[in-house]
């Protein structure tokens, strides 16, 4: 200044000194300094400004002047005339910003190519807000890309940022850096980041602003982060959220980002968005969530969240306006605290594992407009504060466990448009105060509970469009006031007590898409005003009690697609009108009483399912049904229909099912039919069609039901039928068919019925046709086959139902390979020409109900089979001389010699045979006398020597031989060898050197010490060995010796079903085959207490006591045991058994066991604890679900009905009445036949539901 600057010191701490020039402080005796003298100037004065600070602590040391006089010289802010204190006063003060203000010149003069003074100049004016950007461009380069132009805006923004006339306000140069390096590490750790491509180094002055889904404020930093639906996969967890202090809003939703939500993320205080929905992120909720303080927008929606959601998350949400949670296995109660957030306005909990109550609390929330509850296990009833909820928009609580009534309360809920409880336990009446919610738009109410009658003041819900409330109890008449509802456009009121009839009304709702009134008892006739609703795409009358006709203004409807009507009392002929529904694809007219002609439907070539069945529709089939390819399934079965198939019928490429039977119909099976490449069913049967079966029929590869019995077919069967792979059915019964049955029938691999009979066929019946081994009825009766039976008929182990030979010409024996049908129920072989006798092997077809052997020429004993000894005498008549203890048939131990011939030959043989009979006696006297003395040694070492390799052919040696082979192999019961032990014995598994394998159960001796009775044990053991069933363990044989005794038993590799649910093996064990499990334990009881004379019980039935097979094939063990160690003891009366499994009572003690055992395998644990509780009330509210094996995964639909039907049965045989207990035989054929229970929602099944049904 070339003089003392005290007024300037006196200024420098008013807010004047800022403007102070610095050319206006210069020595004016000097001319201006150059450019190198004005930058030690400008840095002169600078640090003299920053030695006069006021605060003497933010003064610089001496050293620091130093440096900085040494070493700065680029410190000259241009242009020169404009430099004021201001600039230089900050640029010292604060030392870490002092070249922000250089470095915003110099980007300027490296996109502008010369020094930016004009520019500078201005920036403090209004005119520097109108300069454009391509103005002030390198004229000498060509205009920049897009791509280019992005770099070129963000280095000139970040310059003026620099440049900014408050230097408070400029920008550090380090904090991009950090963002930057953030991002990119954040990018380098996703396994998939194609979308970033953007993101990379070296950024333009290293800032991520331009980058893919970045955003930055007006300082640089980055504000947002908008990534959604960027196919992003990785975790969170490497995104330094503390580098990212400026976040205001973070979307990343709809990828796959997975790996829990980071706790670090609290660092990014100043969220005010986050959006993390439709990922895979799991875990809890983080509690620094709860820093978040400015969050308003929150949604976590459809990822793997799981645990409970802590209460301390909604202390400092008090801006929180959207929560969004759904679709995640988040568990545990909603919390109370939720109430708190009073501005929340949307609450989105859906599709979760919640439990508990709503909390009442929720009424505060009175701002709320959405509130989404569904699809959860929330049970009580709906708080009566809902209510105050009066901006509520809406409100779905649907698929839930909710009991109780509908509070009158919800009708303050005026703006409510959507209203979903459907699919819930709700019950009572529907509220009349719903009438007052004059806003709502859908009304759902569906499978609930509810009773009484529809109220009428819903007439008041004008602007109404979905209205359901099918699925309930309601009765009473369909209101007349609904018909004012003029915006409904979908109604249900189907599966209820409706009675009365259709209210004409209804024909006002002319918007009506959607009628189903079904399943109800609605009578009367269908009002014609109906016709009116011309919107119509979806009625639905059927299973109802409506009679008369069909109106004609049924021809209005031409939008309608769906037409039911099955099942009522609909009679007449169909209107003509009904050919204007060209849109109609699928028409049901099933099981009325509709007569005359049908109508020439599909004239607009859309019908796809068509149903007329069991009417009395007479005449042709309709012309316009030949044309129409769009058919899929055709019913028109039990009617009256007449013509020729020949030429009523088209090709049909989408067909699926056919059924034309009972009707009297003609002509021949046209070759097109083989053109319906889709069809699975073709049913022709009780017409007259004549001709041949078609070969083409063979190209049917989709077939599975064939049936064209009953009519006048005659030729051969066509060879090419063995190409139907995926047939199960096939009856071409009562025709005129001849020739030689085709051997390719065997290549049916899943034929399961088979009838050929009441044909013309002859020849051999062919062997080929045990390669049918799902075959499990075969009926070949009334036919001209001959020759022998084929033996390998009886490898079709699966013959259940019937096999059906009589009525051929059948010659020589009966196969006694048909033992081996152990699952056949009927049996008949009459009327042929077999001779021989009936094999005693027949015995073992244990499921044997009918049998029939008459017109043979049989001779010798009945089978001792339950079926031969309770049979009719006419099921034997016209045989040769067949012999047992039946009504009609001599007994086996009598002579065929008359009475008078035998009383003749009795006094002629005393004469002589006395006297020869004295002499006989002494020499075998004399013989038996030696033997006894001198060969039973030799008897015994010749067996030895021998070594017979069978071993279950010599079980009555004292267990000699077998003593010696059993003991080799288990090396005389060393442990190595033990696999278990039972209530009488030890269990050993012996590797015999013939190889075969077997269990060892060496018996427990008598507590008193006394020997068993030989005689008896022998007498038992010869009961039990004759006991045979697929589910019982087979006893191959004993040893009973002075010094121990044992039984041989087949060997069952997995040991026992209680090891194998304790065990890692538990999870092979899956609800199918557990299923299978108890059924196969009911079927052997079935069998102990039903099929054996005498029955027996097995009274220590437990997990223990059923063995398990490699396949998890299930086996009875332990069966008789009790009676071998005393076998005086009673099959019924003596109590033995497994603590646990054991009924109160001794009668019917296996069918409570069973029971138990049931609920053991479903659970996957004894059930000591339930059982407890069974008989308090709070059994029934036991949800299925919970106590289901939770290491299996939960049960599919076709599975869930295996389990609720094994669960229901089993709590049926735990009644603590006796007498109320099922018996075995009904329990395994519930189990056999029944599909299932599936009472939905899966998750809402209880024990009262079970208990209830009746088994």
């Amino acid at each position: 200044m070339g003089k003392h600057p005290g007024n300037l010191l006196s200024s420098l701490s008013t807010s004047e000194a800022k403007g102070i020039l610095l050319k206006d402080i210069l020595d004016q005796r000097l001319p201006p300094p150059i450019d190198r003298e004005m930058k030690e100037v400008v840095l002169t004065v600078a640090i003299a400004l920053a030695c006069l600070c006021y605060d003497p602590q933010s003064r610089p040391t001496m050293y620091q002047v130093c440096q900085k006089l040494s070493t700065s010289r680029d410190l000259l802010p241009e242009p020169r005339h404009t430099i004021s204190f201001c600039h230089l006063l900050y640029t010292m003060k604060v030392t870490e910003k002092c070249d922000i203000y250089s470095f915003g010149v110099i980007a300027l003069e490296v996109i502008m190519r010369k020094h930016p003074g004009e520019i500078l100049s201005s920036l403090s004016t209004s005119e520097a807000k109108g300069i454009m950007l391509k103005d002030i461009l390198d004229q000498r380069l060509p205009p920049p890309t897009d791509g280019k132009m992005k770099e070129v805006v963000l280095t000139i923004a970040l310059a003026l940022a620099c440049l900014s006339s408050d230097p408070q306000a400029w920008p550090t140069m380090c904090h991009l850096k950090d963002e930057a390096e953030a991002l990119l590490k954040w990018k380098g750790s996703l396994l998939q980041s194609e979308a970033l491509h953007s993101w990379s180094l070296p950024a333009v002055n290293g800032s991520p602003c331009n980058w893919i889904g970045i955003t930055c404020n007006d300082d640089g930093k980055v504000k947002e982060i908008n990534l959604s639906n960027c196919s992003l996969q990785g975790k969170l967890d490497p995104l330094n959220f503390s580098s990212l202090p400026n976040l205001v809003r973070l979307d990343l939703s709809i990828n796959a980002l997975f790996g829990n939500i980071p706790s670090q993320i609290g660092a990014s205080s100043h969220l005010v968005f986050l959006d993390l929905s439709m990922n895979r992120l799991l875990g809890a909720l983080p509690l620094s969530l709860a820093n978040l303080t400015h969050i308003s927008f929150l949604d976590i929606s459809d990822n793997i969240l799981g645990g409970e959601i802590s209460p301390l998350l909604f202390v400092n949400w008090t801006s929180l306006s959207h929560l969004q949670l759904g679709g995640n296995p988040l568990s545990g109660q909603i919390p109370s605290e939720i109430g708190n957030l009073k501005s929340l306005i949307s609450l989105l909990l859906g599709a979760n594992n919640f439990i508990g109550h709503i909390p009442s609390t929720l009424g505060n929330l009175t701002r709320l407009t959405q509130l989404w509850i569904q699809g959860n296990q929330i049970s009580g009833t709906i708080p009566l504060e809902i209510g105050n909820m009066r901006s509520l928009v809406k409100l779905a609580l649907y698929e839930n466990n909710l009991s109780g009534v509908i509070p009158p309360t919800l009708g303050n809920l005026t703006q409510l448009t959507h209203l979903y409880l459907y699919e819930n336990q709700i019950s009572g009446t529907i509220p009349q105060e719903i009438g007052n919610m004059k806003s709502l738009i859908k009304l759902d109410l569906s499978k609930n509970n509810l009773i009484g009658f529809i109220p009428p003041t819903l007439r008041n819900l004008t602007k109404l469009i979905h209205l359901q409330l099918f699925t309930n109890q309601i009765s009473g008449t369909i209101p007349l006031q609904i018909g004012n509802m003029r915006s409904l456009i979908s109604l249900s009121l189907s599966g209820n007590n409706l009675t009365g009839f259709i209210p004409p009304t209804l024909g006002n709702l002319t918007l009506l898409t959607a009628l189903r009134l079904d399943q109800n008892q609605i009578s009367g006739t269908i009002p014609v005003e109906i016709g009116n609703m011309r919107s119509l795409v979806h009625l639905s009358l059927q299973q109802n009690q409506i009679s008369s006709h069909v109106p004609t203004s049924f021809g209005n409807l031409r939008n309608l697609e769906e037409l039911h009507l099955f099942e009522n009392q609909l009679s007449g002929s169909l209107p003509e009108e009904i050919e204007n529904l060209t849109k109609l694809q699928v028409l049901d007219l099933a099981s009325n009483e509709f007569s005359g002609y049908l109508p020439q439907i599909c004239q607009g070539g859309s019908l796809l399912n068509f149903r007329a069945s069991k009417n009395n529709i007479r005449g042709p089939i309709p012309q316009s049904l030949k044309n129409c390819s769009t058919l899929q399934q055709v019913r028109l079965e039990r009617n009256q229909l007449i013509g020729n198939i020949s030429e009523a019928f088209g090709v049909y490429p989408n067909l699926i099912y056919i059924d034309m039977s009972y009707n009297r119909l003609n002509g021949k099976l046209s070759s097109t039919w083989g053109g319906c490449l889709n069809l699975t069913s073709l049913k022709f049967s009780s017409n007259n069609i004549t001709g041949k079966i078609p070969p083409q029929v063979g190209e049917l590869s989709q077939l599975r039901l064939l049936d064209i019995s009953s009519n006048y077919l005659e030729g051969e069967i066509p060879k090419e039928l063995g190409k139907l792979t995926m047939l199960y059915n096939l009856n071409l019964n009562d025709n005129k068919l001849s020739g030689l049955v085709p051997e390719e029938l065997g290549q049916l691999s899943n034929l399961e019925l088979l009838d050929l009979s009441v044909n013309d066929f002859f020849g051999p019946i062919p062997k080929q046709i045990e390669k049918c081994t799902k075959l499990q009825s075969l009926k070949l009766n009334r036919n001209n086959f001959n020759g022998s039976i084929p033996f390998q008929i009886g490898n079709l182990e699966n013959l259940q139902r019937v096999l059906d030979l009589s009525q051929n010409f059948l010659t020589g024996e009966m196969p006694f390979q048909f033992s081996k049908l152990k699952n056949l129920e009927m049996l008949n072989l009459s009327h042929n020409m077999l001779s021989g006798s009936i094999p005693s092997s027949f015995e073992e077809m244990l499921s044997l109900s009918s049998v029939d052997v008459s017109y043979n020429d049989l001779e010798g004993p009945l089978p001792n089979n339950k079926a031969f000894l309770q049979a009719s005498p006419e099921a034997f008549i016209i045989n040769k001389d067949l012999c047992g203890e039946v009504q009609g048939l001599r007994p086996c131990n009598t002579s065929v010699i008359s009475h008078g011939d035998k009383k003749k030959a009795h006094k002629g043989a005393i004469t002589i045979v006395l006297p020869l009979m004295g002499v006989l006696f002494l020499l075998f006297a004399l013989i038996v006398i030696y033997f006894v003395l001198n060969r039973k040694k030799r008897i015994v070492e010749n067996d030895i020597q021998g070594h017979n390799p069978d071993l279950f052919s010599v079980w009555n040696y004292d267990g000699r031989i077998i003593y010696e082979d059993i003991l080799g192999a288990i090396e005389d019961f060393n442990d190595k060898y033990f696999i278990g032990e039972g209530g009488h014995g030890k269990v050993y598994k012996a590797d015999l050197p013939t190889g075969q394998v077997v269990a060892v159960k060496k018996l427990h001796p008598h507590e008193d010490g006394k020997q068993i009775d030989q005689t008896s044990f022998k007498n038992e053991i010869q009961v039990l060995t004759e006991i045979r069933h697929r589910n019982i363990v087979k006893l191959y044989g004993f040893c009973s010796h002075a010094q121990c005794s044992f039984l041989v038993y087949e060997y069952m590799e997995r040991g026992s079903l209680s090891e194998v649910l304790r065990n890692g093996e538990a999870m092979e064990l899956d609800w199918m085959k557990r299923a299978k499990v108890v059924q196969s334990v009911a079927q052997a009881l079935s069998y102990m207490h039903h099929d054996c004379n005498p029955p027996f019980v097995h009274r220590d039935l437990s997990s223990n006591n059923i063995l398990l097979n490699m396949e998890f094939k299930a086996c009875i063990s332990d069966f008789g045991t009790a009676r071998l160690l005393k076998p005086d003891s009673s099959n019924w009366s003596a109590l033995a058994g497994t603590y646990g499994y054991v009924a109160p009572v001794t009668e019917k003690c296996d069918v409570y066991s069973f029971g138990v055992l049931a609920l053991e395998v479903i659970m996957g644990e004894h059930p000591g604890d339930l059982l407890s509780s069974l008989s308090t009330s709070e059994a029934k509210c036991i949800l299925l679900k919970d106590i289901l094996d939770q290491r299996l995964p939960p049960p599919t639909n076709p599975e869930m009905k295996e389990v609720a039907l094994t669960v229901a049965i089993a709590l049926a045989c735990l009644c603590s009445d006796p007498q109320s207990r099922p018996t075995m035989y009904h329990v395994s054929h519930k189990l056999s036949t029944s599909k299932g229970l599936l009472l939905e929602p899966h998750h809402t099944i209880s024990f009262c539901q079970l208990m209830d049904l009746k088994i």
